[in-house]
């Protein structure tokens, strides 16, 4: 049978087809052309729900309503008749909300989204070749999942535990009333955030829906201790711009520098049997430096349509400045100026980090780091290239700290040698990214191990003999900050 013509699968879509000329015009999958589509509506509907549908001229249910019906339309644009797989696992666990034990809410609801999740996962693969003939429906269902069992989490925090048994943080987003049905449908299935994301609280959700949320923050950094004399009102329009502008540069590149460097050409033969092993090396880089703007794209872009709806401020910075960052997903600057792996890894994905922390690293009873990383994994789908970057991520990450613990402490005495290993670390820092990161993006197993053996195996090496052959030192300074960091980098709390 002749495989279908490129321009057919092109458009191949369950969702709606009526930008199909503008997709063939851009020459964009039209599958992306919907998604930048919605989201731009999203940010036109999100300033008029903020200044039209105010919480001072409306009421929260008229507000939930709104928010609710507009996500739906959304998805069903994008997605189609997919779209109702979406629609069962919500209702499923609403279901499981009112009718399970208080004990037994976060258990089953985290087995049903996550088992849900999972199974779609393996037939976008197994069943439609990779997802190459099928629309990919799966980002807002991991959305969801994350938001499912965060709130199944929070209820039972508020109903099933007592308070001396939570920690500060459980405290605060423990919710001691179920919500309703349009509360939950609201929560989950809002315009602003039920096609990109990112993941929030239910607390933090209802108060901005009631119109409480910008006061509750302030409130939690005291914001006359911040030099105000009244209670100030932060508007989000700035932030919004500025993120705005940081999208259209995130488009920019995508169009050009992610369409000159395919992650295709790391599967080219002349790339993977020809070059020399620097020439792979700088390639290597820089195709995964040309990956990551659609990242950057999306996750700013949604962080923008929060923001302009009036969701997303976070209190006052240590300057008196308003901080419109709740719920970034990524803080570009320290991404591409890490000095190690472990500081990549905080600000990239950060609320699916916050995710991992809350539902299972600071939950489970044994081997805590271990399984947040298969949580990870499977919540980041079965193919078979994620578990190749995760894997290897565990290698590097134990490397990199053990070089930092036993030889940073030579590096402090003076500025010129702190530069110095702030350059070289950077370095290192960014093509250990590269290549930990390349299989997430070859996904296929083949692809990878072919590309890793022209590449000699070399981190994978090194990494090992770091382990073996230097001595385990503790670290000189602990720290926590439960708020950005990746779970799987930190010890549990005492």
């Amino acid at each position: 049978m002749a495989a279908a013509p490129l321009s057919s699968l092109s458009h191949r879509t369950t969702g709606s087809t009526c930008l199909h000329p503008l997709s063939r015009l851009l020459g964009i999958p039209l599958d992306q052309v919907n998604f930048v589509a919605c989201q731009l509506v999203a940010l036109f509907a999100a300033f008029w729900f903020r200044i039209y549908l105010s919480p001072g001229k409306t009421s929260p249910e008229v507000r939930h309503t709104f928010a609710t019906i507009f996500g739906i339309y959304f998805v069903i644009f994008c997605f189609g008749w997919y779209s109702a797989h979406l629609f069962v696992l919500v209702l499923m666990c609403y279901g499981i909300m009112v009718t399970a034990s208080i004990s037994n809410i976060p258990r089953y609801s985290f087995f049903v989204a996550m088992g849900y999740l999972t199974i779609c996962h393996i037939s976008r693969i197994y069943i439609f070749h990779y997802g190459i003939l099928t629309t990919d429906f799966s980002g807002p269902l991991m959305i969801v999942t994350q938001k499912i069992t965060t709130l199944a989490f929070q209820v039972h925090d508020g109903l099933g535990r007592r308070a001396e048994d939570l920690s500060a943080e459980q405290l605060r987003l423990a919710i001691k009333v179920k919500p309703s049905f349009l509360e939950y449908l609201s929560y989950l299935l809002n315009f602003m955030s039920v096609i990109a994301g990112p993941c929030n609280n239910f607390k933090d959700y209802t108060a901005f829906i009631e119109g409480r949320h910008i006061h509750m923050k302030l409130l939690e950094v005291n914001w006359k201790q911040k030099g105000f004399h009244s209670l100030p009102e932060p508007s989000p329009t700035g932030p919004v711009i500025h993120k705005l502008c940081m999208t259209l540069v995130a488009l920019l590149l995508f169009l050009t520098l992610t369409k000159t460097f395919p992650v295709t050409c790391l599967m080219d033969d002349s790339f993977v049997h020809r070059a020399n092993f620097l020439t792979r090396l700088g390639y290597l880089y820089v195709v995964m430096q040309a990956s990551k703007p659609k990242y950057y794209f999306a996750w700013t872009l949604a962080d923008a349509v929060n923001n302009a709806a009036g969701f997303g401020f976070s209190g006052v910075d240590k300057n008196g400045n308003f901080c419109w960052d709740l719920l970034s997903n990524l803080n570009i600057w320290k991404i591409e100026t890490a000095t190690s792996f472990k500081m990549y890894l905080e600000n990239w994905n950060i609320q699916t980090a916050i995710w991992l922390k809350r539902v299972c690293y600071e939950r489970v009873p044994w081997y805590p780091t271990v399984l947040t990383f298969v949580l990870s994994a499977l919540w980041h789908g079965v193919y078979p290239g994620y578990y190749f970057t995760f894997l290897t991520g565990i290698l590097v990450t134990l490397a990199a700290r053990t070089v930092r613990n036993n030889y940073r402490y030579c590096f402090l005495s003076s500025r010129t040698l702190k530069l110095v290993y702030d350059v070289v670390t950077w370095a290192v820092t960014q093509l250990a990214v590269s290549y930990t990161v390349a299989p997430f993006v070859m996904l296929a197993a083949e692809p990878t191990i072919s590309l890793y053996k022209s590449m000699y195996f070399y981190l994978h090496i090194i990494s090992l003999l770091i382990i073996i052959f230097l001595p385990v030192r503790p670290q000189a300074h602990m720290q926590r900050h439960p708020q950005t960091l990746n779970s799987v980098n930190k010890k549990k709390a005492d």
